[in-house]
């Protein structure tokens, strides 16, 4: 017999729920900053804890993901035992986040959903789990920074019974 899927809230993405796999990157007054290059530019001061790992290194990439329709079924999911793997928007477009804590391999009832605002990066912790890049409406690119280095830096597991994100409204 098949489970029916495990239905996920999309929540809001906020600095607050997202602490357990992470880090929010975004400027706002919820983080330090202040004023530099004699008053003409705003500082938002580091905003993630960027790990390459043991004989890794800090890479920067752009990531170009196709649009993903809701609703949407969450089958599988990956980590990065390694390292930290940081994402922020260049497109200007929302778009969704998929979590679940580092440790065991995660279960749909453990997953959690966010909507990230066009202004809102996110750096997932070491071996935090997340879903592939979940780009909404249309082609969007992301600045990413991760590792590069000897040996493999993802594992991947499959869903059983899968997720699904319901549409929007």
């Amino acid at each position: 017999m098949i489970e029916a899927p495990c239905r996920l809230q999309v929540e809001p993405l906020t600095i607050e729920a997202f602490r357990p796999f992470g880090e929010v990157l975004e400027a706002s007054d919820a983080v330090r900053h202040f004023t530099i290059n004699g008053g003409n530019t705003e500082r938002y001061h580091d905003l993630a804890r960027l790990e390459p790992g043991a004989d890794g290194r800090l890479i920067v990439s752009i990531f170009r993901g196709l649009p993903r329709s809701l609703p949407f079924t969450v089958s599988m999911m990956e980590r990065h035992p390694k390292a930290s793997q940081a994402f922020f928007p260049l497109s200007g477009r929302p778009y969704l986040v998929v979590v679940a804590p580092p440790g065991e391999p995660p279960t749909a009832a453990t997953l959690r959903c966010f909507l990230a605002g066009p202004q809102q990066g996110v750096n997932y912790a070491t071996g935090t789990w997340h879903h592939p890049l979940l780009a909404l409406d249309a082609v969007s690119d992301f600045l990413v920074l991760d590792r590069a280095g000897e040996g493999p830096n993802c594992d991947e597991v499959t869903l059983d019974p899968v997720a699904l994100i319901p549409p929007a409204g």
